[in-house]
């Protein structure tokens, strides 16, 4: 029996160095035996993904994707307002997650209530239409903003980090037992904000991999 194909996760923003932190981040899951993790950026996407006109951008450059690599054998959206997953469910037959979608559903299974830290005010409403879907605003402690952080900034820049265990801080004191972080690119930051706060802080994009992983691994 021939080894799954790749799962590829898609950033579909064009930064690359949240591109790497995404590689770097799911590396570890990657099984001696399996399908490898494959990590792409959309090049002519913007380097944080801040806007409605984005998301709908980044979700038919996310379906385009997906109906251009059947060798695939699942699709990873590495955006937290999960462009294109609706989409591209319809459009090929293999498994397609998104990480606000896995990032939840994981902070769920650690605890009754959680938070979601934003990037920004304006990614808040379109974060809570997509949980409205989901149906778990009823688990919600709350969901706070940074100053509109740049994706890139959110993993590296120390101003950022601070604002970030504020509001984790904030989101724990809410009754929050795990918080969600609400970008790819806050994955450097992951296991520092943990240790500080001292619940579960959940990497959305590793949350959507080990999803993957287990559709396609037999």
């Amino acid at each position: 029996m021939s080894a799954p194909g790749p799962i590829l996760i898609i950033n579909p923003n064009a930064c690359e160095a949240v591109t790497g932190e995404i590689a770097r981040a799911v590396a570890p899951l990657q099984p001696a035996q399996g399908p490898v993790f494959e990590t792409m950026r959309v090049a002519h996407g913007p380097d944080t993904i801040a806007s409605a006109a984005h998301i709908a951008q980044a979700a038919l450059d996310v379906a385009q994707i997906a109906q251009a690599r059947p060798d695939a054998s699942a699709f990873v959206s590495a955006c937290f307002s999960d462009p294109g997953v609706e989409l591209a469910r319809t459009l090929v037959p293999q498994p397609v997650i998104g990480i606000m979608e896995a990032g939840i559903l994981t902070a769920m299974a650690r605890a009754d209530l959680f938070g979601v830290i934003a990037l920004g005010p304006g990614s808040v409403a379109r974060h809570r239409v997509r949980m409205r879907q989901m149906g778990v605003e009823g688990r919600l402690a709350g969901e706070l903003a940074l100053d509109n952080a740049s994706a890139k900034d959110a993993g590296h820049a120390d101003d950022v980090f601070a604002q970030t265990l504020e509001r984790g801080a904030a989101l724990r004191d809410m009754g929050a037992g795990a918080l969600v972080l609400g970008c790819a690119g806050f994955s450097p930051r992951r296991a520092a904000l943990e240790q500080a706060l001292g619940i579960a802080v959940i990497d959305p994009v590793v949350a959507a991999a080990a999803l993957a992983l287990s559709a396609v691994t037999k």
